[in-house]
């Protein structure tokens, strides 16, 4: 409306027209200010119309929407009845399709087991008697090696005998470990003594060598005795036993003591053998009795891998000592070349002074050729062609040696 007053007055127009028109313009302004009313009221109610609509649209919708919803879920619950009753019918078929085929299974199985079994039954019954025969046939030679046994048994009970093994094992044990020129056999250590020990192991000594003796001892007796109270579990037949296998043990090492140590000739320390390890294992389990006979009597007791051990220690030593003795004859090698070394440098002077005499003489001849060389500075040259002309030898040579024949006739 002021848009249109605003035109009204901004229009050109003569006077009487312009009056006119603003007497007019109250009248305009009412009736649109009238037109604008009804149009606000209208759309008013237009837009209160509106709203009444849409929510009544909206109220429909959310009902309809819960009956949709509502529809839904009873045709959910529906489906899943139906599907819960299809599931469990085809399970249930399932479970009966199972059970046929587990009787089936079984029954065909049940078959199979049984041809199995008659067919292995009668291959293992075959078996038995194939190995009862050769138990029959064991068992005959179990006889034949009874027999064996109580030969064996035989050679063991007598002394004689066991001494033999315990001296095999021994000797084997040298042989394995040691050169043949380090020990002896069946040797006299003492002077004046008939008593030869087994085996001597040779030291090199400031005298030429030193013996140490090793003799094997097998006290089976006792400690077979001792073995089999043990077994029994009597205590004091185990201690009065075991008092028994000691003071054989004691007797063997003061046996060697006597017999077969005998310093220079031997070394201060012998070694007694024992064959077995269960034997020297008794030994060692028996406190302080190896270090007893060990500082009584100078004797070490070894089992078969103790002496292996200490043969081996025995090994190194040789090698080191031979290392050692070669060692001395390098430095006397070395002496001998330091003094011909010494020879070498009185030459080397010698040569020195020579080769200055030399010297001197050529620097003399150095200064006759200047000489020379000042007093021939005068003498025309040739050219090269020309000098080689001149100078030629294959027809100088053989004059000078006609010459030189000449003379010499």
């Amino acid at each position: 409306m002021i848009a249109l007053v605003v035109l009204l007055l901004r229009r050109p127009a003569d006077g009487a027209q312009a009056d006119s028109r603003l007497a007019q313009l109250p009248e305009t302004i009412a009736r649109l200010e009238g037109k604008t009313a009804a149009m606000d009221s209208s759309v008013r109610e237009s837009l209160a119309l509106m709203r009444k609509e849409l929510n009544t649209e909206a109220r429909s919708g959310r009902e309809e929407l819960h009956s949709k919803l509502t529809q839904l879920s009873e045709s959910n619950v529906q489906k899943q009845d139906q599907m819960r009753a299809a599931v469990s019918e085809g399970l249930r078929q399932l479970n009966e399709d199972n059970t046929k085929k587990l009787d089936q299974m079984r029954q065909t199985v049940d078959e199979k087991l049984n041809a199995t079994l008659q067919t292995r039954l009668t291959e293992s019954f075959s078996q038995v008697t194939d190995q009862l025969t050769k138990v029959h046939s064991g068992l005959g030679e179990m006889s034949k090696l009874s027999d064996g046994v109580q030969g064996l048994s035989r050679i063991f009970s007598n002394v004689k005998a066991r001494g033999g093994i315990g001296e095999v094992e021994l000797g084997r044990l040298l042989a394995d470990k040691l050169a043949p020129g380090q020990f002896l056999k069946n040797v006299t250590v003492k002077p004046g003594s008939r008593e030869a020990v087994e085996y001597a192991v040779k030291f090199p000594s400031q005298s030429g060598e030193t013996l140490m003796a090793i003799d094997s001892k097998f006290p089976q007796e006792d400690w077979e005795r001792l073995e089999a109270a043990y077994e029994s579990g009597d205590a004091e037949q185990i201690k009065s036993l075991g008092r028994a296998f000691e003071s054989a043990i004691r007797l063997q090492g003061k046996t060697i003591c006597e017999k077969y140590i005998a310093p220079p000739v031997t070394t201060p320390h012998a070694i007694m053998f024992l064959p077995t390890e269960g034997l020297y294992a008794e030994v060692i389990r028996r406190d302080g009795l190896q270090a007893e006979i060990q500082s009584k009597y100078q004797v070490t007791i070894a089992g078969p891998n103790t002496l292996s051990a200490i043969l081996t220690s025995f090994q190194m030593g040789f090698h080191m000592l031979a290392i050692q003795q070669k060692g001395d004859e390098v430095w006397k090698v070395l002496a001998a070349t330091r003094s011909e070394f010494g020879k070498f440098g009185d030459l080397l002077g010698k040569m020195e002074s020579q080769v200055g005499t030399v010297q001197n003489t050529i620097q003399k001849l150095s200064v006759r050729t200047r000489a020379i060389d000042r007093t021939l500075r005068d003498v025309g040259q040739l050219d090269a062609p020309e000098a080689a002309a001149a100078l030629e030898f294959d027809t100088i040579v053989p004059g000078l040696a006609e010459q030189t024949g000449e003379e010499d006739e």
